[in-house]
């Protein structure tokens, strides 16, 4: 339920504030005083389109905000949640919700939801949980064969609703595995020859087994084997300097030790010399771990390099081989292996899968048509249930000679809702010939259908707010009240808002709200203010004649608010 609405700089209302509450709200006023301004900022809040052209003159931003009344548990309150938004407690069960819009001069929109930042579309995706808004465009929606479907289901409740929750699991995956089926049936040539080609390459992989990082360490192995030469002659020659082999020979390690012997000898008469003494000392000693380094390294020098660096560079080769055509890197190479081995085995089981899938979807099929003959047939007893509610509501709405038939065809092809067309047929009167009501239907006749089928259907689904603009367009005096009427029974289990034009059906409203244009410096401006007590007697007078001071119209005006008075009383008991 919507407790109130702000509106700021939106057509020509510069700032109005609306406390709507439970019941019945009728909001009227002047033509051009901006009563589709509320419905437009409500759009706004639905996650409605906004543009710039929205804005008042003058504005920098046009501002729509509301609160409502939720349950604090349930679904939206657990969205909300998800959002980051926030709601605030009321009393045991229920909490508030602010919900606002802002579009700027520039075209850009903003939308907040319990005091956090969202996008757009999750105003839309609230939209279904707090409102149904009833206007020019929902009659249009109406016209479409799948509104009417949706009004059936939600009539015919949740024997249906589970029948085609269940229909609609199954045919999804009837469609994907059939889908599926036929693809793989199709091209079964094309993965057959992709199977026969990645064996191949897998064979070939396999054959040459590369290891991960291989041709980094070949490569480096092919480099020294192919420098053998040079590698033996400079190890040879460090070597022989350090450390000749020729006796007498002047080597590096023969000079150290020389040198060390000659500070030792004196080397307590200085401490200096002494500590240069140890220095020439470690060199000595590094110079002999170096020659037998050498000696080492010159021990382990492959005597069959050439042979060596051959059989290096025909691995080489074969990786090369596997980098050219898997590549480009050694990785790719071992991920296509490991992608492809997985890849093979799946299309190894083509055939497998094929007489499985066939299998699946022969079962679906049958059950999907199962379940779409249960739908068709609890879908026929609601369709003549709900033809006969609406009629008989439509005879109070000046319609009594009309008639609303709701036809279902089944046809053998299974749609995602079934295998019905419904359709909503308007009989203008007995032995006529039913007609679609997208062209049998006037825009009048329009608005009375669908306020008759939201009074059935509140009974079987309520919805918690209708908001209906200018329900009762082509309609007047004993049809209108009966419109009032209707409202006013809608507003016994939904929060319901209307905009109007007739005071036969403002009579009835537990609030009534007008719109007041003033002209200021020739800058049109509206404003919103609760009417009660003689201000609205006097606002039900205009309405009905276009005079707030005529004592006859002021009188036909109170009649008129008694008269919905007493209709809204509930009926005395009877005893025994």
């Amino acid at each position: 339920m919507i407790e109130e609405i702000g509106i700021r700089g939106i057509g020509v209302i510069e700032r109005a504030t609306l406390p709507l509450g439970p019941g019945f709200t009728a909001l009227t006023g002047e033509t051009g005083a901006g009563k589709t301004m509320v419905i437009t900022a409500l759009g706004l809040l639905l996650g409605g389109r906004a543009d710039s052209g929205m804005l008042r003159r003058g504005a920098a931003n046009a501002v729509a905000e509301a609160r409502w009344l939720v349950p604090s548990g349930g679904s939206l309150a657990a969205r909300v949640d998800e959002l980051g938004g926030e709601l605030e407690p009321v009393d045991d069960g229920r909490a508030e919700l602010l919900v606002s819009r802002t579009v700027t001069a520039e075209g850009r929109s903003r939308a907040n939801v319990g005091g956090r930042g969202v996008p757009v579309g999750v105003l839309q995706e609230l939209a279904d949980d707090l409102v149904a808004v009833h206007g020019q465009s929902e009659q249009l929606r109406l016209k479409s064969p799948a509104a009417q479907r949706e009004m059936l289901d939600r009539f015919a409740g949740p024997q249906v609703a589970d029948l085609l929750e269940r229909y609609t699991g199954v045919h999804r995956r009837f469609q994907e595995d059939r889908a599926e089926l036929e693809l793989l049936t199709a091209e079964r040539d094309q993965r057959a020859a992709e199977a026969d080609e990645l064996r191949a390459a897998l064979a070939e992989i396999e054959g040459v087994a590369p290891q991960p990082g291989e041709d980094e360490e070949l490569a480096a192995l092919a480099e020294r084997l192919s420098a053998q030469d040079e590698l033996r002659l400079a190890a040879a020659t460090a070597h022989e300097a350090l450390s000749s082999e020729d006796i007498g020979a002047l080597d590096a390690l023969s000079l150290l030790v020389e040198a060390r012997r000659a500070l030792e000898r004196h080397a307590d008469l200085d401490p200096e010399l002494a500590r240069i003494a140890e220095s020439v000392a470690e060199v000595a000693t590094l110079a002999a771990d170096a020659s037998a380094e050498l000696a080492s390294y010159l021990g382990g020098l492959d005597p069959d390099a050439p042979g060596r660096l051959e059989l290096t560079q025909q691995r080489i080769n074969e990786l090369a081989v596997l980098l050219r055509r898997y590549g480009p890197t050694l990785d790719d190479v071992l991920a296509y292996a490991e992608t492809g081995s997985v890849r093979l085995l799946e299309l190894d089981q083509d055939s497998d899968r094929i007489e499985g899938l066939g299998e699946q979807v022969a079962e679906d099929e049958r059950l999907a048509n199962d379940l779409a003959d249960r739908l068709s047939a609890a879908r026929q007893e609601a369709a003549a249930r709900l033809g006969e509610a609406v009629t008989a509501e439509l005879g109070d709405l000046a319609m009594g000679n009309a008639a609303v038939l709701v036809d279902v065809q089944s046809r053998e092809e299974l749609t995602s809702t079934g295998r019905d067309a419904v359709q909503l047929l308007l009989q203008s009167y007995p032995g006529a010939e039913p007609r679609p009501i997208a062209r049998g239907a006037s825009g009048g006749e329009l608005s009375r259908v669908m306020l008759a089928l939201e009074v059935v259907l509140a009974g079987a689904d309520p919805v918690p707010t209708f908001v209906f603009d200018e329900v009762d367009s082509g309609i007047g005096g004993a049809a209108a009240i009966e419109v009032g009427k209707r409202l006013a029974r809608l507003a016994r289990s939904s929060q319901v808002i209307a905009v109007t034009h007739l005071a036969q059906v403002a009579a009835f409203a537990t609030n009534h709200l007008r719109v007041l244009k003033d002209a200021d410096g020739g800058v049109t401006a509206s404003t919103v203010e609760q009417l009660a007590g003689d201000a609205r007697v006097a606002e039900m007078a205009r309405l009905l004649s276009g005079l707030t001071t005529s004592e006859s119209a002021l009188a036909h005006a109170q009649e008129l608010l008694d008269l919905a008075d007493e209709a809204a009383r509930p009926a005395p008991r009877t005893g025994h």
